[in-house]
């Protein structure tokens, strides 16, 4: 298998996209604010916000020193707000607990509010250059092609699939960091989820799922994620309201932004309960 190494590696070298945090000035600060901002959501959509982001708070203890208030505003459109309280949460603990520098090892980044296996690995990886494998769902979605010959991976990362991405690791660190961002970069741009240029792709020689002529997924249902009338469109909905406003708003705003009352209720109650929002006897608000 690692034949594959100097073709992807190849490869990669000439269509990688210029992003922000893989240029050798990022700092692993960028690094973990692209790694929140990226869950979930398109690079065209982070790279404006990132950048206004990083401007405004180019370092942990500049985020920790603002309200979380400040943190949602600044987050914009992107969706997910819970990512901007929990990445507020986290620049906290790394100016309290790690000198505002952000760790370096598996465990403390893991130990970080909103830090899960992925991020912690994506982090030691790209801002690190540890040889630690990184299974987002492209690079899933490569290698259950490229090794397994299956179109789609399983829903949840396997113990199995863990063994084949370190298995395919380079030895040499900085090397397996650039290899794990060239299958992400693969699986954004050639073998996506919506057709697998196979035409192009520098690793099809040795495509398992190629050789097996492209067999259809027979797994469980993968499932798109509605949008227009869900609890998600009204969230976000009473959400843009509060953040665009220069006070609190009132129940009256918040009815004519969403007037189904039951859903409105539900969803107020919620984004109460994850702190995205503070009640006051003039409306709700961002949190201070």
């Amino acid at each position: 298998m690692s034949d594959l190494h100097e073709p992807l590696l190849r490869w990669y070298d000439v269509h990688a996209r210029d992003l922000p945090w893989r240029r050798a000035d990022a700092t692993p600060w960028g690094v973990l604010v692209s790694e929140f901002m990226l869950q979930q959501t398109p690079v065209a959509r982070v790279l404006p916000v990132y950048d206004a982001w990083l401007s405004r708070w180019p370092s942990p203890a500049n985020l920790a020193a603002e309200p979380s208030g400040e943190a949602i505003r600044a987050w914009g459109r992107l969706g997910y707000p819970r990512r901007a309280i929990r990445l507020h949460a986290a620049a906290t603990e790394i100016r309290d607990a790690h000198a505002g520098e952000v760790p370096d090892s598996f465990d403390a980044l893991r130990s970080l509010p909103g830090v899960g296996d992925y991020t912690a690995s994506a982090v030691l990886a790209f801002a690190f250059g540890r040889r630690q494998p990184v299974l987002d769902t492209n690079v899933r979605r490569v290698l259950s092609r490229l090794v397994c010959g299956v179109e789609f991976p399983s829903p949840a990362v396997t113990v199995s699939e863990k063994a084949v991405a370190t298995e395919l690791l380079p030895e040499d660190e900085a090397t397996a960091a650039t290899w794990s961002v060239a299958l992400m970069e693969l699986g954004a741009l050639v073998c996506t989820a919506a057709s697998a240029r196979c035409d192009v792709c520098p690793a099809r020689a040795a495509c398992a799922w190629r050789a097996a002529g492209h067999p259809a997924y027979v797994g469980p249902p993968r499932r798109g994620q509605a949008w227009s009338g869900t609890d998600r469109q009204c969230r976000g909905r009473l959400m843009a309201l509060v953040r665009e406003s220069a006070g609190p708003v009132n129940a009256r705003r918040m009815t004519r932004a969403w007037p189904i009352e039951a859903q409105r209720a539900r969803c107020l109650e919620a984004l109460l309960d994850d702190g995205l929002l503070v009640r006051s006897d003039a409306g709700y608000a961002l949190p201070g």
